[in-house]
């Protein structure tokens, strides 16, 4: 009976022959050998499946792991490792960044090496406006400036007619500013926080909590020509028209050893794009309406009417070139009589600011601005109405810039 009970005890720990097992990798069949690289490597194709896997066996050319992307017509396949390369060539402990998803399929691997496929040494693919090097590491080369956060400083020397010039003078300016388009017929922008806040000598605080404007393609156009002089021709005209809101403006200002501080509660203006492009991102355009504003240096209500020519472009395909510029003119209106300025004050300014991207620490790119200004205003009591420029020469930190929505893929090394 003992003996009888042993044995069918160890027969219970042998199990079932016919059992299924994990199933094992496959192993690569045969010698696996690169073509020469070609100059410039190529690049996998984002977006279209990859699959992952060992590749080579010991003491063969390709041992370790891969991404690969075939093609059946060519029977050609690019290959890239899963890691990044040391400076000597060999794959790292770092795994490849910004990687689609990649099926774990060495079955298919092997299959592709027993048909007798070409492996051609090639770059991982990377999203639009990334950039992958010769080791895999990745880097961005495309940014959009209209989304950011900026942090900037600059020095802005300031010339008054009549009186001498004003070096000793920095400027601060920070802010955020994102768009929001919907398909290709509206695309909706929000600045929050932009402020600009000059240090030194005639010092002055621009600071606006919430701004938020858009530009419009319509569906339809709005006015329709026809005209009947030989065959009918009919032409269209479209009026893009937006909105531009201004939400709780701060400005303070200090010129000749007195202080003025105005508060704009809400500006509403209309906008007329007379150009924009194709993505809305960048346009030229002109805006009127009126603001609410109080005058905390003479405490009153007044309402100030103001119209502008402005414009905001990207210049180049990638970003690297921003231009604004803009002309601007309000009017004081329903203020009380103040000694030492006229009963309906007036305001103009202009300005032209270009800004060049340089380089990027960790892909947040840092910019060269250079931005010129006037401006001449009647607002403020006894301090003489006379143009005053501006030159601001600096640098701009944005700490977040994605790529453009129309940047390109990386298609050769």
């Amino acid at each position: 009976m003992v003996t009888a009970a042993l044995l069918i005890l160890l027969l219970s720990q042998t199990g079932d022959p016919e059992a299924p097992r994990e199933p094992q990798p496959a192993p690569i069949p045969g010698p696996v050998t690169l073509a020469p690289p070609e100059s410039p490597l190529p690049v996998m194709r984002y977006g279209e499946p990859s699959v992952c896997g060992p590749l080579g066996a010991p003491n063969q050319e390709l041992l370790g792991r891969y991404r690969v992307q075939c093609d059946e017509k060519t029977r050609r396949c690019l290959v890239a490792p899963e890691y990044e390369l040391d400076v000597d060539g060999t794959p790292s402990d770092r795994p490849l960044e910004r990687v689609p998803y990649c099926r774990e399929n060495p079955e298919e691997l092997g299959q592709r090496v027993a048909e007798g496929y070409t492996f051609v040494p090639a770059i991982a693919e990377a999203p639009r406006g990334w950039y992958r090097d010769e080791r895999g590491r990745v880097m961005q080369f495309n940014f959009d400036l209209h989304r950011r956060v900026w942090l900037g400083g600059a020095w802005a020397p300031l010339w008054r007619e009549g009186e001498e010039r004003n070096l000793s003078r920095g400027r601060v300016d920070f802010g955020i500013i994102t768009e929001f388009p919907r398909d290709v017929r509206l695309m909706r922008r929000l600045t929050v926080l932009d402020t600009e806040l000059v240090l030194g000598q005639d010092a002055s605080l621009d600071t606006t909590l919430l701004r938020y404007d858009t530009n419009v393609r319509p569906n339809k156009p709005p006015v329709r020509v026809t005209t009947f002089l030989g065959e009918p021709r009919r032409h269209d005209f479209g009026l893009d028209m937006g909105l531009w809101l201004e939400v709780l403006r701060l400005e303070l200002i200090r010129r000749s050893g007195s202080e003025a501080v105005f508060y704009s509660f809400v500006a509403l203006h209309p906008t007329l794009d007379l150009w924009h492009s194709a993505d809305l991102s960048s346009y030229v355009r002109v805006r009127a309406g009126p603001s609410l504003e109080y005058d905390r240096t003479n405490h009153f209500l007044t309402l100030v009417p103001g119209a502008a020519f402005e414009g905001n472009l990207t210049l180049d395909t990638n970003g690297f070139h921003h231009l604004t510029f803009g002309v601007e003119a309000e009017k004081v209106f329903f203020g009380e009589a103040v000694d030492g300025r006229p009963e309906t004050p007036e305001r103009l300014r202009v300005r032209a600011g270009y800004e060049l991207i340089l380089l990027a620490f960790n892909d947040q790119p840092l910019s060269l601005v250079l931005d010129g200004r006037g401006q001449w205003r009647s607002d403020l009591v006894d301090v003489p109405s006379v143009w005053e420029w501006s030159v601001h020469t600096g640098l701009r930190f944005s700490l977040w810039a994605p790529p453009r929505r129309s940047a390109p893929l990386a298609t050769a090394r």
